[in-house]
């Protein structure tokens, strides 16, 4: 097995090349460039298969560029993860509250996860949301919770939390739910996950 060189600005161009070269599902081109950067991240091609996408995701992640949107994610560091140059470009913001003072205390007061209570603050945003979940279920619990008594939905979700208590069910539960999302069905998922999505939806439509 031979080294390649590659020079440091081409090694995520030669990471994609090679991803197409080895992907043989026939993906839809409107999804393509979301699976393909998902798929980079992880380098698991399993996502090809298990990446689901409501009907107008794609449509309705373009149509909240000009509409005071803003991310919100479910831990720091898929806040992290989100490109900085794409969402000052596109005019997005992206926030994380699990780390604020006010969460936390209502979750210990009510016996809650920082996630669910992060939901509930962004309910009061008055702001369309985008909502990308990588690591907490509660918080796609709670997000279908405030769906079923009509207070407060998101007008884009991300469900793609990894790991074993509720995953799968919290994530079946939004699709059921009939709100436009992206999820990644079965375990996997992660922040980087969710922050990959988002980066590819912004790239696509002129933040890169």
């Amino acid at each position: 097995m031979k080294l390649e060189y590659i020079l440091p600005s081409d090694i995520e161009k030669r990471s994609f090349e090679i991803i197409e070269s080895e992907l043989e599902r026939d993906i839809s081109q409107k999804i393509r460039p979301i699976v393909v950067r998902v798929i980079h991240t992880t380098a698991d091609f399993e996502y090809a298969d298990t990446l689901y996408f409501s009907e107008n995701a794609v449509d309705t992640f373009k149509s909240l560029i000009s509409k005071n949107a803003v991310i919100v994610t479910d831990t720091n560091m898929a806040k992290a993860g989100i490109n900085k140059a794409a969402l000052k470009k596109l005019g997005l913001e992206c926030v994380c509250f699990m780390a604020d003072d006010d969460v936390a205390q209502k979750a210990k007061k009510e016996g809650l996860t920082r996630a669910a209570v992060s939901v509930d603050k962004a309910a009061s945003l008055g702001r369309p949301v985008i909502y990308a979940v990588g690591n907490a279920p509660t918080a796609l619990i709670r997000i279908c919770e405030h769906i079923k008594k009509g207070d407060f939905a998101p007008k884009l979700v991300i469900g793609v939390p990894v790991g074993f208590v509720n995953v799968v069910q919290s994530k079946e539960m939004l699709i059921n739910s009939g709100i436009e999302c992206i999820v990644a069905r079965g375990r996997k998922g992660g922040s980087g996950v969710a922050a990959a999505i988002c980066n590819a939806l912004m790239y696509m439509f002129g933040g890169r």
